[in-house]
């Protein structure tokens, strides 16, 4: 795997694609600088190397033009997370573009603007990308979050890069991450699968019984397996059409040895809201007019006591309805299960959007080894899929 570390920038222009999508408020500030913060050592790298570095990235989904997902809103802040006043320019291909990264001096840093204002970068042209291929000698990936999308600045721009293209050091992490979940981490593996459908996360159980150990159910999918072996679930959400999936992914973890370890006590709420009745209630004895939305004590107990002794932990998706105060502990105790494992020395990964937004709001990021920064492209990794944005530099 050819990362940044195995080329030296100086005097070079490297051009980097970053995943600067972040979220603005209506005066067009920068409300969470997570992704930005993600890409900094792999600009001070170069910077440091005596290189310059032009970046590139997409905001939103504008259609054509708008200036409302310009990229200039952002030059303050990312100047600020980089510690160096960032040059802008108005396009990303063409001759404004060429000027701008031909007056770039070793040290600096220009922003292209949004990708997406030409439609070509999302169809993957090739004439677009061979564009881009003009405003740098080495191409840097560290787009995580992009790196599933076939497109000109993720993909078909390396093919233009035949012995100048790698990794920068935050997508080497995201699949030197990825890696040790499914390949080479140390046992016990622990993958814990949360959120509300069995029908969304099938391929990753199917992918993850390879390699794991033990696999942890929680969320709204947990009702689907209950039902399924003649649980009653109250009015708890659930795929019917799935019960017989459900009882074959069961049956192919006893195959395979993995244990699977499913919620034993839920706390039931008599409506979808922060203030309704609840009570703790058997999984498999929720009244009629009930709701499963959180687990509850004796299994985070359980649950405590299997990442406690693991090794290597992946965490995708929340034990119960998080969003409401009511409905958090169960997400919470299970965060301080693996903050309390990492410390102990196992290799912790948290990725998928639910996961990722729980840890940050309840204080975990830090507490953890890894917290991806890539939804669809880190479900699709865990799916087993080769990337086309990884393939591209691999190649």
């Amino acid at each position: 795997m050819k990362t940044i570390n195995d080329f030296n920038f100086e005097d070079k222009k490297a051009l980097i694609r970053v995943d600067f999508n972040v979220p603005l408020n209506e005066n067009f500030e920068v409300t969470d600088d997570t992704r930005i913060q993600a890409a900094k050592p792999t600009i001070i790298k170069i910077l440091e190397d005596g290189g310059s570095a032009v970046l590139m990235s997409h905001l939103g989904r504008p259609k054509g033009v708008q200036d409302e997902f310009s990229l200039r809103h952002i030059i303050d802040k990312v100047s600020d997370v980089l510690g160096v006043q960032v040059k802008y320019v108005a396009n990303c291909v063409g001759q404004e573009a060429e000027d701008a990264v031909g007056q770039l001096n070793p040290g600096e840093v220009l922003l292209l603007e949004n990708l997406r204002f030409h439609p070509t970068e999302t169809a993957g042209d090739v004439a677009f990308a061979e564009q881009l291929s003009k405003l740098g000698d080495i191409y840097v990936n560290d787009a995580f979050g992009t790196a599933h999308r076939a497109h000109a600045s993720t993909t078909i721009v390396a093919q233009f890069f035949p012995e100048s293209k790698c990794f920068g050091s935050l997508l080497a992490k995201e699949i030197e991450s990825i890696d040790k979940v499914l390949s080479t981490g140390e046992q016990p593996i622990t993958a814990i699968l949360g959120g509300s459908k069995v029908s969304s996360k099938i391929t990753i159980i199917e992918n993850v019984l390879d390699t794991v150990d033990n696999l942890i159910i929680g969320g709204g999918m947990t009702y689907t397996f209950i039902k399924a072996k003649g649980g009653q679930i109250g009015s708890s959400i659930c795929e019917d059409d799935k019960q017989e999936l459900a009882l074959e992914i069961l049956k192919k973890a006893e195959e395979k040895g993995v244990k699977v370890h499913l919620p034993v006590d839920v706390l039931g709420a008599d409506a979808f809201d922060n203030n309704a009745n609840t009570q703790i209630v058997a999984v498999d004895a929720i009244p009629e007019g009930w709701q499963g939305l959180d687990v509850g004590p004796e299994t985070v107990k359980r649950f405590s006591e299997v990442v406690s002794e693991s090794k290597t932990i992946l965490w995708n998706g929340p034990l119960g309805v998080f969003e409401m105060e009511t409905f958090a502990k169960g997400t919470i105790d299970l965060g301080h299960a693996i903050a309390n494992a990492t410390k102990e020395g196992a290799f912790s990964l948290v990725g998928g959007g639910d996961s990722v937004a729980a840890v940050k709001q309840f204080g975990f990021g830090d507490k953890v080894s890894y917290v991806s920064t890539g939804g669809g492209a880190m479900l699709e990794s865990l799916e087993g899929k080769t990337l086309p944005g990884i393939e591209a530099i691999e190649k």
